[in-house]
């Protein structure tokens, strides 16, 4: 696999590339297949900078801040679809999280004309939402140079919140208006300038790496479960038998029963089952900052 991973941006057209409306489909194929792989390749370098963003999402949303996704076209619909998952997967409150596109609703199914230029909606967006210290806003740019996402961070800059930003391009603006830069360099796309191939899938990798590590630590995982997921269907309700089953090796009546007393919630019924009421369980999770391995393990003291 030849290496596209050099110093271009993703505009650069990359002569390799030229006539390849004229190759065979399997050829084509092939061609973006190895630039995705390439794409993780470059996520991997950047494991560092995406730890150190964890760390310092932590620090404000431990605080009560809130999860603030920022983009325009292919990187805010990222960032919109990496958020939306975060209350059904991990039972993060939507009240603690704010999704800002570009163009706004309008532009996460269709392009809205010059919506990534408009630095007055990115001023707009941040006194609108009132982002203030102990919020986190992640500002994803391809370019790095996004208008609408540059703005919308040095804005959350000055009101005190923590930024990170994420950009494909090393001289990215948007990496030196944020305290946390993570720089993936994908390089040139297979079709110039295309970012929602090799660029827009390194994004994805980084927000589902950076927003899965951030609510593993906030404890809303235990032995690889996602155990505070909202069970609003009868799949995810059978998932819930099965995490529980697995937890603490109860029958299905006993965790029917206490699935009953905690409105369906995983965390407190492990914690019915050995033992205590809904109430005091709530109790025990409040105490441990909602990490059910602590809260269990001091009631089998």
């Amino acid at each position: 696999m030849t290496s596209l991973l050099q110093s271009y941006d993703t505009e650069t057209n990359l002569n390799r590339f030229a006539d390849i409306e004229t190759w065979e489909s399997e050829s084509i194929l092939s061609a973006i297949c190895d630039s995705q792989v390439e794409a993780l390749l470059a996520v991997r370098k950047s494991l560092p900078a995406i730890a150190a963003a964890a760390a310092a999402c932590l620090v404000g949303l431990q605080a009560g801040g809130r999860l603030i996704y920022a983009g325009a076209g292919t990187s805010g619909r990222i960032g919109v679809q990496d958020g939306a998952e975060l209350p059904p997967t991990f039972g993060w409150p939507p009240d603690r999280l704010v999704l800002l596109i570009a163009g706004e609703t309008a532009a996460l199914t269709q392009a809205v004309e010059n919506a990534e230029d408009d630095i007055e909606a990115a001023h707009a967006a941040a006194e609108v939402h009132d982002i203030r210290p102990n919020d986190v806003v992640i500002g994803l740019a391809a370019s790095g140079s996004t208008p609408f996402t540059l703005a919308l961070l040095q804005a959350a800059r000055v009101r005190g919140a923590i930024t990170i930003a994420l950009s494909n391009v090393a001289n990215g603006a948007i990496l030196s208006a944020a305290a946390c830069p993570i720089l993936v360099e994908t390089g040139p796309e297979v079709i110039a300038g295309s970012t929602r191939m090799k660029a827009g899938t390194a994004q994805k990798v980084v927000l589902n790496m950076l927003s899965t590590l951030v609510m593993i630590r906030l404890g809303h995982v235990y032995q690889g479960l996602m155990v505070d997921m909202q069970a609003r269907n009868a799949k995810l309700r059978r998932r819930a038998v099965r995490m529980l089953m697995q937890i603490t090796g109860a029958d299905e009546a006993a965790i029917a029963a206490a699935l009953a007393t905690t409105d369906g919630q995983v965390k407190p019924a492990v914690l019915v089952l050995n033992g205590i009421t809904a109430a005091q369980a709530e109790t025990a999770l409040r105490k441990h900052n909602g990490h059910l391995g602590p809260a269990l393990a001091e009631l089998r003291r």
